[in-house]
């Protein structure tokens, strides 16, 4: 494995090595919030929903929707700022299996810099149709307006 590898100083090899091992509790940190997001949604949306028809006051359906909408986005552009993580992390890692012959470290910033704007408002609308992202806020995006539609049309 090593002999692959430019020579490196012993001491960049570890930094490298820490970098990898911060870089992954990052994402999974990424994970955890997303999850509080997906939980901020539900229970907003869902007591919206609650209060308008409890209420009659349908017009909540739609703000309802509308917030679920919005932390829609927000989980979305959460995933997409975890994504641009992974070029760094590929990069450390096909360093260490010899595919990547040299690797400079401290480059966490200029390489996240680089990989959200290589896939920037694209990869951001690639990212939100993925069902763990899309769920549930796109059903509750749905069932605002439908209820809406049902309750003041009828």
């Amino acid at each position: 494995m090593t002999g692959k590898r430019a020579k490196v100083d012993k001491r960049e090899e570890e930094l490298i090595s820490q970098e990898y091992f911060h870089l992954h509790k990052t994402v999974e940190a990424f994970d955890s919030r997303g999850l509080t997001i997906k939980a901020w949604s539900v229970t907003l949306s869902m007591a919206g929903i609650g209060t308008a028809i409890l209420e009659s006051s349908y017009s909540i359906l739609l703000l309802s929707a509308g917030s679920a909408f919005l932390f829609w986005i927000i989980e979305g552009l959460w995933k997409s700022f975890q994504y641009a993580y992974y070029l760094r992390i590929r990069m450390i890692e096909a360093y260490f299996s010899g595919e990547n012959k040299s690797l400079t470290p401290f480059q966490i910033s200029t390489s996240w810099s680089n990989s959200w704007r290589a896939g920037g408002w694209k990869r951001l609308l690639w990212i939100l149709t993925w069902p763990h992202i899309f769920l549930p806020h796109l059903a509750i995006v749905l069932t605002g307006p439908l209820l809406y539609a049902y309750f003041v049309l009828r």
